[in-house]
């Protein structure tokens, strides 16, 4: 299985945070860094600087070596999906082919609202998810000419340059009929979150069957999960993280322990012994890569942590 750290930094962290974060994730042997894609602050503050997306991921490609970079997910409300396609490709070839991009339906209408970005209704914004995924196949895969005749996107004599590497593309969800249905069509991988590996092993299934009933072989769609991470060496360690996640969440250190009891069936969660046998239940489940979530990416000494427990090996 292999190893991913996916960030939150819509929650204040500048650029440096940002930088200081992906270069530790490399050093200790990471696979790859994911970050989310949002323009206004939460949990917790909702008033905290926030960067964009892509724009900073193109600074970390020149700024680190070997790590992946990617979203974890870009709405489709964000971007025009040929527009998208564009900047993923640049910033790909920026960082000598490192990039990979989730992409999803968008949800936060309070973000959109701030900055004036149309906020369709979900069976719309999803269905600009499913011609966005198009465009994106298309764009990447297909020969100069290609066209696209959609409800929300044309595409009328393509010509997409410079033509290089196909970055991964990767959807997510908890396997709604929908989500594992165009995951079957059009994505490398599929990414299953606030997912229990029970859980898991159900979407498994279902992504299976989306993708036989198409004449697809299964085994072609990486299997992915993203889950909430907050490890501690001993018990003090432990107290130190969900009181310094409770200060981020805007409650009290009580409440943020009630929050985390709630997912503690899909979380990586509390001292090694746990963390460890969490991370391989997961494994049980088949899946190819694992991204662990973090809400505290400014404690790089969490991050170290996470991957021991998850057995990496850091650069010298």
């Amino acid at each position: 299985m292999r190893f991913a750290l996916m960030t939150e930094p819509q929650q204040g962290y500048s650029y440096q945070d940002i930088l200081d974060t992906a270069r530790t994730a490399e050093r200790l042997g990471f696979e790859s860094f994911f970050r989310s894609d949002h323009y206004s602050s939460f949990p917790g503050q909702h008033d905290l600087p926030t960067t964009d997306a892509w724009t900073t991921l193109a600074g970390l490609a020149r700024e680190t070596t070997r790590i992946g970079l990617g979203t974890m997910v870009s709405p489709v409300t964000f971007r025009i999906p040929g527009a998208l396609a564009k900047v993923v490709s640049t910033v790909d070839q920026m960082s000598g082919g490192r990039v990979e991009v989730g992409v999803g339906a968008g949800w936060n209408a309070a973000e959109h609202a701030a900055l004036g970005i149309p906020y369709p209704d979900t069976v719309e914004r999803v269905d600009r998810l499913e011609e966005e995924l198009a465009i994106l196949r298309g764009l990447w895969d297909e020969p100069d000419g290609w066209a696209f005749e959609g409800r929300h996107f044309r595409v009328h004599g393509s010509l997409f340059r410079p033509r290089g590497r196909r970055p991964n593309l990767i959807l997510g969800g908890t396997g709604k009929p929908r989500s594992t249905r165009l995951a079957a069509r059009y994505a490398d991988e599929y990414n299953m979150s606030s997912s229990s590996p029970a859980q898991v092993r159900d979407i498994m299934a279902r992504l299976d069957a989306a993708c036989e009933a198409i004449g697809r072989d299964p085994a072609s769609l990486t299997r992915s999960v993203m889950a909430g991470t907050l490890v501690g060496r001993d018990d003090a360690d432990m107290a130190r993280r969900t009181a310094a996640q409770a200060a981020i969440f805007g409650g009290a250190t009580a409440a943020a322990a009630a929050w985390l009891d709630e997912r503690r069936d899909r979380w990586v969660l509390g001292d090694p012994d746990a963390a460890r046998s969490r991370i391989a239940e997961f494994a049980e489940t088949g899946i190819q890569r694992f991204l662990f979530q973090v809400f505290l990416p400014r404690d790089l000494e969490h991050v170290a942590i996470i991957s021991e427990l998850a057995g990496l090996q850091p650069s010298r």
